[in-house]
């Protein structure tokens, strides 16, 4: 397991101002497909993950949805009290099993309000937030399907933490708004290159560079926004 204090954003703070706010956290364990927020939903807690992952889903039409972010180490979620809305307009879902730091929402509020370094802080990750959503939905409408899973396992493969990680065909599909048989050619086209390995839900990124030259511009857009502006 991860530090309880290896979430990028906090690691970035100064010494004390870190120390206060992991003193108003607890470290909770993260279930996969477990369901953090609903759309519309009061916040409750903010979480700081530490080694899971979380998707940010958008409801369409109520019969559909679409990931529009993936949150790991490098992020939060809860990025919206900091503006003064107390409610998410996002589906938040676990992704990837794993610890996280948890905190009230009431406590988060108190720490920004103490801490103009953590004000800071996360006034540039929601920039940077706003940025990749932005690409996402760029991404979503121009990008053929191989090279939009090729970022997405890229993506997952950097908040994982691991070569191997599970997801089925049936989750790729939902997560990136496709039919099931788009998902399958794609994934077949990265086997047969050899840039992955996939066996009932496995999967192993055999060839990391291989896969980037695979991913359509938005994931090294994603990381040079994310790096510039908080790395």
């Amino acid at each position: 397991m991860l530090s309880p204090a290896n979430n990028r954003l906090l690691t970035d703070l100064p010494g004390k101002d870190r120390e206060q706010l992991l003193a108003k956290c607890e470290t909770i364990e993260l279930n996969f497909a477990e369901v953090l927020y609903r759309p519309e939903e009061l916040i409750r807690y903010v979480y700081f993950p530490t080694g899971s992952l979380i998707s940010l889903m958008r409801p369409i039409n109520n019969s559909a949805s679409l990931e529009v972010k993936l949150i790991g180490n490098e992020g939060m979620l809860g990025i919206t009290l900091i503006l003064g809305v107390d409610v998410t307009p996002f589906h938040a879902l676990v992704h990837g099993k794993g610890p996280a730091l948890r905190m009230t929402a009431s406590a988060f509020l108190h720490e920004l309000e103490q801490s103009p370094a953590l004000q800071q802080e996360l006034k540039r990750y929601l920039y940077v937030s706003m940025s990749q959503l932005a690409q996402t939905t760029a991404c979503t409408r121009y990008h053929v399907v191989e090279a939009r899973l090729a970022r997405w396992l890229l993506m997952t493969h950097d908040r994982a933490h691991s070569n191997h990680f599970h997801v089925t065909h049936e989750l790729m599909a939902h997560m990136l708004g496709v039919r099931r048989v788009g998902i399958t050619k794609a994934a077949n086209s990265l086997l047969k290159q050899k840039l992955i390995s996939y066996r009932r839900g496995d999967i192993t990124i055999l060839d990391r560079a291989g896969l980037e030259a695979a991913s359509c511009e938005c994931y090294r857009v994603d990381k040079d926004i994310y790096e510039r502006i908080l790395g």
